[in-house]
C-alpha cells in the first residue's frame, strides 16, 4: 500500500523533492520510495547536454529525503522542525541513470541521538542495479 501521504513530512517544495511514491513504510525503521525520471528535470539540460545523466548527488538528496520520512514517521518520537541533510559519509556513486528509468530508493534509521538522525541508503535502477549508496546525517530542532 503506497504511503504519499508521508510525503507531506519533507520540507521541501514539490519541484526539490525526489522521491515520487513511498512504497514500503516501517515508521521510524524504514523505506522504500521510487523516483521517476522523465527527463524535463531542468537541471539534466545541462547534466549532459545531449546525454542527460542522473546526478550523483541528487541521488544521496533522495536517500536524505527518504530518511527523513522514515524518520519523522515514529510514532515514539516527537517530529522533529526544520529537519537538514547536515552529513554525508561513504557515499559512492556506483552507476547512472538515464531518463526513462525508475529510481528505487531504499533507507534504514541506524540510529538517533536527541536531535541527530543517521540513516543508511541506496539507489537502484529497475533492474536492481545499485548505483548509489551513503550513510547520511539528519538533525533539527
Amino acid at each position: 500500500m503506497p504511503h504519499d501521504q508521508e510525503l507531506k513530512l519533507l520540507p521541501h517544495g514539490p519541484s526539490f523533492r525526489f522521491i515520487h511514491s513511498v512504497t514500503d513504510l516501517d515508521p521510524g525503521v524504514s523505506a522504500v520510495g521510487t523516483y521517476d525520471i522523465s527527463g524535463d528535470e531542468a537541471f539534466l539540460e545541462g547534466h549532459f547536454p545531449n546525454h542527460p545523466m542522473w546526478p550523483g548527488v541528487i541521488m544521496i538528496e533522495a536517500i536524505a529525503q527518504l530518511g527523513g520520512v522514515a524518520a519523522q514517521s515514529d510514532p515514539d518520537q516527537e517530529r522533529l522542525n526544520d529537519m537538514r541533510l547536515t552529513s554525508v559519509k561513504n557515499a559512492k556513486i556506483l552507476g547512472t541513470a538515464t531518463p526513462g528509468a525508475t529510481l528505487e530508493i531504499e533507507v534504514k534509521v541506524e540510529g538517533r541521538l536527541g536531535n541527530l538522525i543517521q540513516i543508511s541508503g541506496s539507489v537502484s535502477v529497475q533492474d536492481g542495479e545499485k548505483i548509489a549508496s551513503s550513510i547520511v546525517m539528519l538533525s533539527g530542532s
